[in-house]
């Protein structure tokens, strides 16, 4: 079986957890591994109705027969991680790799305080000033915390075990392409790359090791805090359009604009993907929600796609038409809509 890495193609936002959800409810993968910066960006995902949440744990949480890993390369904050390990009764599926390192509250403060901090619009979570000792060679890991110690174990070598043994991992992204610190809107990022290769270094696998590269675009294009927004709506237009949301860590009201194609175009190519995934088309054409089939898109939804499609010369393979985790048209090789 393959191993499939997840991230997002705009600012974040972009439906990643409910895809992920979707994915291992689905594909039932052995392992979901989570690479990312830390509890800074958070996944939501919703089954029967019931909202779930996580920013530490895998959103493969969904599916309860598989391990949830977390990578070295993530930031862990240790109070977070063991409430949402309490909340889903977990405690026998997480592993967190022993080297990933530790957010401290000293950390919080620090991102919390300061101009430059609320300038770039940081989420306050600790990771950018945790990332910065890390790269002094100062940070505390997760093998130093005794409240951690059932957790701790060898991500990068269960990973590539399960790998080598043909098994399917499911390798979790965070944010997206245009909040890393590498290929994003400088100074308005994250504090570290958080494209596919990027990810995949997180949890410690090499480029030949990956199948499937799915980067998730948001049907309308969604950014929090400072930074370049083209074609930005106003307050009252992004309303009007149902294009008004909220963060899930912060609360804060996201900025709004329609689809990219210029940025699209980049974020396939930073992430050499494979497929796309296109969630929240039901906003744009609300007569498509719940749809699960693309013969129940309307011509103006299907043409949407297509222009996606021929603009980026890659197949939409998942396609988002609802809250629910269900509510997705898949039409990757294999499956009904294929």
């Amino acid at each position: 079986m393959p191993s499939t890495v997840v991230v997002g193609g705009f600012f974040g936002d972009e439906g990643k957890g409910k895809v992920i959800a979707y994915l291992a409810l689905k594909d039932k993968p052995s392992i979901a591994v989570r690479g990312g910066v830390g509890p800074n960006a958070g996944h939501t995902f919703t089954i029967d109705g019931r909202r779930y949440k996580v920013r530490m744990l895998p959103s493969a949480v969904a599916y309860r027969e598989c391990r949830l890993m977390i990578g070295a390369g993530v930031l862990i904050d240790p109070d977070v991680l063991l409430n949402e390990v309490r909340e889903f009764g977990v405690l026998d599926k997480v592993v967190v790799d022993h080297q990933a390192g530790i957010i401290e509250e000293r950390h919080k403060e620090m991102d919390r305080g300061g101009e430059h901090s609320r300038m770039i619009g940081t989420t306050g979570s600790g990771s950018g000033p945790a990332n910065a000792d890390r790269a002094s060679r100062m940070l505390r890991l997760a093998k130093d915390v005794d409240s951690l110690a059932r957790l701790t174990g060898d991500v990068s070598q269960l990973v590539n075990d399960a790998l080598d043994r043909g098994e399917y991992v499911l390798i979790e992204g965070t944010q997206g392409t245009f909040l890393s610190l590498y290929h994003g809107t400088y100074p308005f990022v994250t504090s570290k790359d958080v494209t596919a290769s990027a990810i995949c270094s997180d949890v410690g696998i090499g480029p030949k090791r990956v199948d499937d590269v799915l980067v998730v675009f948001k049907a309308y294009v969604t950014r929090v805090g400072s930074g370049m927004l083209e074609d930005e709506l106003d307050r009252e237009e992004a309303r009007r359009r149902g294009w008004l949301e909220v963060a899930t860590v912060t609360g804060r009201e996201r900025r709004a604009a329609p689809f990219n194609m210029k940025l699209a175009k980049r974020a396939v190519m930073l992430n050499s993907a494979t497929q796309i995934a296109v969630t929240k088309l039901d906003v744009l054409f609300p007569e498509c929600k719940h749809a699960r089939a693309y013969e129940q898109l309307s011509n103006e939804a299907k043409r949407f796609i297509e222009g996606i499609e021929d603009e980026l010369n890659l197949k939409v393979t998942l396609i988002g038409t609802g809250e629910e985790v269900y509510d997705i048209i898949d039409r990757r090789e294999g499956s009904d809509e294929a």
